[in-house]
């Protein structure tokens, strides 16, 4: 592969619902600029960019690949990105260091919730975007109805770029608006030809309205366009790119990705109107306390941020990143922001798939990758120690589902821990938290197309097959009155003794901690007793009297007491203290608490009434509504965990998988009466069960 500098080169993100045909059209695009000699088929499983063995089950992808092309003097970096927004982390991560987007839609499913959700994103990261409307040649298309509901749903911002010729079956190309000839696919390859007279009329009028848009990016075209001049087609060109730079106009684009239709048009469009990575903004840093602004020029010190780590089961670790600054060259020392150290840089290469295509220098804006590097995973900041600097980590969701997993084979235990810890250098976005009270493991995720995706992995990669359970909520106990209680310890039986008596008010404390304070006169109990005594006590409130929680929010307070110069020890007085708080639970009313949630749901205004009913029933409170962006509300609320452990699920049932949300612990809350022995019967069930 040729060597090329910023100025020529384009990291372009594919997105779309899942199905659009993403992983095609990478395919198709590098198959027409022959960086491929054949070309491979989703359901074949010999795509490039979806190699892994879950990809090939799924026949989707579930990972962002690589497929880097060139054509004409510049070098285009396919980003092929997973259509599920479960795999947000993965798909936030790539678009960081993207220059422009191509938003991939079904032509026989119109704008889907996927292709919303994307172009939100697309939006949020002000990426300059293409849209390809893919699968023209399918049954029941019709072009000017998917074309509306595009200005419609995504913005009026969206112009034709072609009309399409045929229908169905019978699509075999289109009339390319802006060049003003047909292109026809005559079953091997797309070809020049001259549109038909009856179809003129309406390319003239997309035209005009393309021009229009053109002539509003430049205040000379502007004037020439109300004078009555034809703009020339460079003008067009370069208004273009121009419009599509500032994202006042998103071409649209039509064709057929496993027929190759349009694929070599897209191709030009890419190199003719998107944005090369050095006309994107300096990137900034930090190096300490100081800001560090880096431009994408060779010029520079060398600087690379790692976006996207892969694990091979044969070669190991392998980081791929965008090199910011300056170049990078084989055996090449590079500082590691995280580690503080200097690592050699092993060969240089880049990916097509997961092929590896060796460089011999990457140049600033480029993505390249480096294998078997000590310390660097995604997010790491790579660069020269004499020119430090660490850029910002890319933001990206906690977990708003978790399950419970154990290794099927006992053997398998000890290969669980590793096995998942390489699967987060992966995906930065997957928790793994062993819970001791439950002694649940547990794997937190985005939802269960998530966690499926990693337990598949763990089965394939690792071959440590998982069993999975429902994830145990944690909940506390405590008192709501003040009680006080005597706790006695005695043994007496000749010699040494036990002899231990506490006298104890015990009290509610709101912010739910514990306290120990005393209040003893006249020695009743000797002072080096005391911190037995809250030992004691501590130890005590680890399990509950009422289903063996964890106890909070109380105060407990050592009032009176006796005590044996002889028999008297540590161990009475913890056992005294223990006594005296179960004692005192018979009237302290102890009770049981659950932990609560804050939850910020996006939803389409449509579905704003179903989701605040749904959360009234999940004993949830609303805290308030915002507008979100346009057509989306945000709602803020607080829930029990218990009702929200698989919201996921059900909120993307209730507005047809367009809703998200994110959720943060606040507190726990006393559980309502009613529910009380139900939690009690099944946590004395489930501990019968795990004594056996």
């Amino acid at each position: 592969m040729n060597e090329y500098k910023a100025n020529a080169i384009k990291n372009v993100v594919i997105l779309g619902h899942l199905g659009s045909g993403k992983t095609s059209l990478a395919e198709s695009l590098a198959f027409i600029s022959g960086q491929i000699d054949k070309k491979g088929s989703v359901e074949k499983k010999n795509t490039i960019s979806d190699f892994t063995t879950e990809e090939h089950n799924k026949q989707s992808s579930l990972s962002s690949g690589l497929v880097p092309v060139e054509f004409k003097d510049i070098k285009i970096n396919i980003l092929d990105a997973p259509g599920a927004d479960e795999m947000i982390g993965d798909i936030n991560h790539v678009m960081s260091v993207s220059t422009a987007a191509i938003l991939v839609v079904d032509a026989s499913s119109g704008v889907q919730v996927g292709t919303e959700r994307m172009w939100l994103e697309i939006k949020k990261h002000k990426l300059p975007s293409l849209i390809f409307i893919n699968k023209m040649d399918k049954e029941n298309v019709k072009f000017d109805e998917v074309l509306e509901e595009i200005r419609t749903k995504l913005g009026k911002e969206a112009v034709p770029f072609c009309l399409p010729l045929g229908k169905s079956e019978g699509f075999n190309g289109f009339a390319d608006i802006v060049e003003l000839k047909a292109r026809i696919y005559d079953g091997d390859k797309c070809i020049d030809g001259e549109i038909f007279e009856d179809k003129m009329d309406r390319v003239l009028s997309l035209r005009e309205q393309l021009v229009e848009t053109v002539a509003g990016s430049d205040e000379e075209l502007l004037e020439k366009y109300f004078e009555g001049e034809e703009l020339t087609m460079d003008e067009i060109h370069d208004g273009l790119h121009k419009s599509v730079k500032t994202l006042e106009a998103v071409p649209v684009m039509v064709g057929s990705a496993t027929k190759d239709i349009g694929s070599l048009t897209l191709l030009h469009m890419i190199k003719r109107y998107l944005p090369t990575v050095s006309e994107g903004e300096p990137v900034k840093g930090m190096d300490g306390e100081t800001e560090v602004v880096r431009n994408y020029s060779e010029e520079e010190p060398f600087s690379a941020f790692v976006f996207k780590t892969m694990i091979d089961p044969f070669i190991g670790t392998i980081n791929i990143m965008q090199i910011k600054s300056g170049t990078l060259v084989k055996d090449q020392d590079v500082y590691v922001s995280n580690s503080e150290n200097t690592e050699r840089a092993a060969p240089v290469f880049t990916l097509l798939g997961k092929t590896q295509i060796p460089l011999e220098v990457g140049h600033a804006g480029d993505i390249v990758a480096m294998a078997k590097v000590n310390n660097v995973k995604t997010g790491t900041t790579l660069s020269e120690k004499k020119n430090v600097v660490v850029y910002p980590q890319v933001v990206t969701p906690t977990p708003t589902m978790y399950v419970a997993v154990h290794a099927e084979n006992k053997k398998d235990e000890d290969k669980l821990s590793n096995a998942l810890a390489k699967l987060q250098l992966e995906d930065n976005t997957i928790e793994v938290k062993r819970n001791k009270e439950t002694s649940q493991l547990l794997i937190g995720g985005q939802g269960m197309i998530h966690i499926g995706y990693i337990i598949d992995k763990m089965k394939n990669m690792f071959k440590v097959a998982l069993q999975t359970e429902e994830q145990r909520i944690v909940y506390r106990e405590t008192i709501k009155a003040q009680a006080e209680a005597t706790g006695r310890y005695i043994k007496q039986s000749g010699g040494s003794g036990y002899y231990g008596v506490v006298v104890m008010r015990f009290e509610p404390l709101k912010d739910g901690g514990y306290e120990f304070a005393e209040e003893i006169f006249g020695g009743a109990v000797p002072k080096g007793y005391f911190p037995a005594v809250d030992k004691g006590l501590q130890e005590t409130l680890e399990h509950g009297v009422l289903a063996g929680f964890p106890v909070i929010g109380i105060r407990g307070v050592l009032t009176d007491g006796k005590y044996h110069a002889v028999d008297s020890n540590e161990l009475a007085f913890k056992m005294a203290a223990s006594i005296a708080f179960k004692e005192a639970c018979k009237t302290a009313k102890p009770t049981i608490l659950e932990p609560i949630y804050k939850v910020e749901v996006t939803i389409k205004d449509e579905y704003l009434g179903d989701v605040l009913g749904d959360m009234n029933k999940r004993r949830g409170r609303v805290l308030g509504m915002e507008p979100a962006l346009p057509g989306y509300q945000k709602v803020v609320a607080e829930a029990p965990e218990q009702e929200i452990s698989k919201y996921t699920i059900d909120l993307k049932a209730m507005t047809q998988g367009s809703g998200t949300f994110s959720r943060e612990f606040v507190r726990y809350e006393e559980v309502p009466s009613n529910l009380i022995d139900k939690i009690v019967e099944e946590q004395k069930r489930y501990l019968e069960e795990h004594k056996k």
